[in-house]
């Protein structure tokens, strides 16, 4: 049996109690068993967290493990150990894998690999159509059944509005949101960055916001006609940060995310056609990160999404137009978005809500994203100020593919608790030995 855990010192955030305050959090046989003033005993492990934030575990409600069918770009033991590093203790993937998750063999398939490779938990994210084909709908009941926590044809919009219209209707009957990819694709055929005065400078097809504002508006309606449930797949523009927002008010039952990228980065990254920063939705402009970081701190969007998007080395040296979409995100989130806090744009208990209590509510786990008693013991532990330089080789992630390498970010994870399990630290963390036996967990000064 695993020895009692005691987290001494600590900063601890929980936003969905509405807890910030010092103190000492016990974990023991997996679960949260106190918080306070807790004196530490000789036969605990203790971590020193002076100086630290204690918080809920991270929830990834969008990433993609690869496996099975693309094993060369990522697979479920090394995403999930990239994810721990990321301070990220639940991750939703999409069904973008070959064969796709349609059925009820590929979601037992990705459950039972998560379980026997995984360092932490995964739930699968099913199909809305065969095949994601976009002709048929997937069986939606047996999909529920096997317990995935959605439906996704993932990078395949739905175009078909009738299909939609019957993809609602049963997300209605099962209570799990509908995950759309909003993308006419009429308007983005053949587009590689934002649409605009840059696109045209640098002789690349442009992307224009309409036509992802054009399909979220579609799919309110349809939400809005069925009373099923929406959720918007990693916002990127003002529009559509403005339609939520009226679908919200309308009463309409929607949920959306936006990622790490989307909230910080710009389309002049893509000057010098550095094939990291493509993306699909692409990088938008400074008014649309504005919009979305409102959005954010209005909980117009409820939840950040890494959308991690891991690739082979040969998917991204090549020419722009024919580089695969997606960035390595697991490992640099959480870095990226503390500029948000440290620039005063957003505050750190709204960053961990958005990363911890929203998303466990999407997802409908009341016993994840909160250190409330007897929660399960999925914590993150990380230092706000503490700088550190992306250094893609040292990525647990096969994915190497980020505009950040070479970066220098503010605010590190430090470490990552899964049920009550330390599946990773910092190694500027050291073991000591305390007076009557019990292991003394300690930064190292400098």
């Amino acid at each position: 049996m695993r020895k009692p855990l005691l987290i001494q010192g600590g900063h601890i955030i929980d936003p969905g109690q509405g807890i910030d305050k010092n103190g000492n959090l016990l974990i023991t046989d997996g679960k949260i068993k106190g918080m306070g003033e807790i004196p530490a005993e000789p036969d605990y492990e203790a971590i020193n967290a002076e100086g630290l934030v204690v918080c809920p575990g991270f929830i990834d409600l969008h990433c993609h493990l690869r496996q099975p069918g693309f094993e060369e770009k990522e697979t479920i033991a090394t995403g999930t150990r990239a994810a721990a590093r990321g301070g990220f203790t639940t991750i939703c993937c999409m069904p973008n894998t070959n064969p796709p998750l349609d059925s009820q063999a590929a979601v037992d398939y990705i459950k039972s690999t998560a379980a026997a490779d995984g360092v932490i938990s995964v739930l699968p994210v099913g199909c809305i159509s065969k095949g994601r084909k976009g002709e048929e709908l997937a069986e939606m009941g047996e999909l529920a059944a096997a317990g995935v926590i959605g439906y996704s044809d993932d990078g395949n919009p739905v175009l078909n509005s009738q299909l939609m219209r019957r993809a609602l209707e049963y997300s209605r009957t099962f209570n799990l949101p509908v995950i759309d990819h909003c993308d006419d694709t009429s308007l983005s055929k053949n587009g590689q960055m934002n649409e605009g005065i840059l696109s045209t400078m640098l002789g690349l097809g442009g992307i224009p916001a309409a036509a992802e504002e054009i399909m979220v508006a579609r799919n309110l309606a349809l939400a809005q006609l069925t009373g099923g449930w929406l959720h918007i797949a990693h916002v990127s523009t003002a529009g559509s940060v403005e339609l939520i927002r009226l679908g919200k008010e309308k009463g309409i039952r929607v949920t959306a995310e936006v990622t790490p990228h989307h909230l910080t980065l710009t389309e002049r990254e893509v000057i010098g056609y550095n094939t990291n920063t493509k993306v699909n939705p692409p990088l938008r402009t400074q008014q649309d990160i504005q919009a979305l970081v409102q959005g954010l701190k209005e909980k117009v969007i409820d939840a950040i999404a890494t959308d991690h998007a891991p690739h082979a080395e040969i998917d991204k040296i090549c020419e722009f137009e024919i580089a695969e979409n997606g960035i390595s995100g697991f490992e640099t989130a959480f870095g990226s978005l503390m500029q948000l806090v440290h620039e005063g744009q957003l505050t750190l208990n709204t960053l961990i809500a958005r990363l911890t209590s929203e998303p466990a509510g999407i997802i409908k786990q009341d016993r994840l994203g909160t250190l409330s008693n007897c929660a399960i013991a999925d914590i993150t532990i990380f230092d706000p100020a503490r700088e550190w330089l992306v250094d893609t080789s040292a990525f647990a992630s096969k994915g190497k593919n980020t505009p950040l390498a070479g970066k220098m970010l503010k605010g590190k994870i430090m470490a990552t608790i899964h049920h009550g399990k330390i599946v990773y630290m910092d190694d500027t963390f050291k073991i000591k030995e305390k007076p009557g036996g019990a292991k003394y967990r300690k930064r190292r000064e400098g």
